[in-house]
């Protein structure tokens, strides 16, 4: 079987405060975008995990899309897998592209194998692996908190359609535990789910996304960027999650994009 990941961006992220547990409880709107992992799942004669494209930096417990195979199997009868996952999604970007893997893993062994584990559940198994990764099993624009494991998904978050995001890429990897180490904990003066129901010109003023205070401060390039973004005419512009990846909102592809030729960059929709 062959599945597509999609990937994430963030409107706004705000660090609320700092957990008993070691986790950051926050609130953000994510939104489904057009990039994806592609993702191939054949028999094998024993769960193992191959892959192309983009490279991806060693962890201590494994590749996530691995973890969550692994996850299902102590509960569930299935033959072995191979995995190959073609990489596109840029790594530490603020994407979740792993998250996307791993949640489309689960819900694609689920399919296949008519495991018939409820949404729910599978939330629940997600959570095992990784905050981000409750989100991309609904798949849908949504009102995210707690340590990004409470979704609420709606249609009235999917504020973007027939908006055209040009996401832009500096050479800057930002891990996770860089972002958090940095991060002063604060409450908004407004919330979030208020604030995108606001005409997109008003958002540069009140619609933030706390890392980017932690992380101008020392990637310098990463505002820049931002700037870059508003100059070529963005209706609102932010990094996305905990970086570094930056998207900026445009009525048209009509955008003198020189500025950017020295990243990676790429036009996407929301989906």
């Amino acid at each position: 079987m062959q599945i597509f990941a999609n990937a994430k961006i963030n409107l706004g992220l705000n660090v609320l405060s700092r957990r008993s547990d070691g986790y950051h409880e926050i609130e953000s709107v994510f939104l489904p975008i057009d990039l994806y992992d592609k993702i191939k799942i054949t028999p094998s004669e024993k769960d193992e995990i191959s892959t192309e494209g983009i490279d991806i930096p060693e962890s201590k417990t494994g590749n996530l899309c691995l973890q969550a195979l692994k996850l299902l199997r102590k509960d569930y009868k299935f033959p072995f897998l191979h995995i190959h996952l073609h990489k596109v999604i840029p790594i530490g970007a603020g994407l979740g592209g792993g998250s996307a893997d791993a949640a489309f893993v689960l819900k694609a062994i689920n399919r296949q194998f008519d495991l018939r584990i409820e949404t729910e559940d599978l939330e629940n198994y997600a959570a095992k692996l990784g905050s981000d990764c409750v989100f991309f099993v609904q798949n849908k624009s949504a009102l995210v908190k707690g340590r990004g494991e409470q979704v609420y998904s709606h249609k009235k978050y999917d504020v973007l359609k027939g908006y055209h995001l040009l996401l832009v890429k500096p050479s800057v990897f930002i891990s996770t535990k860089e972002a958090y180490g940095n991060i002063k904990p604060q409450l908004p003066k407004q919330r979030i789910e208020t604030i995108v129901k606001q005409p997109i010109v008003s958002w540069e003023a009140v619609l933030k996304n706390d890392f980017e205070f932690s992380v101008f401060s020392y990637h310098a390039e990463l505002k820049k960027v931002k700037q870059q973004l508003y100059k070529a005419g963005a209706l609102y512009a932010s990094m996305s999650g905990s970086g570094s990846c930056f998207f900026g909102v445009f009525e048209n592809q009509n955008v003198d994009t020189a500025a950017f030729e020295l990243h990676w960059w790429k036009w996407v929709k929301t989906i």
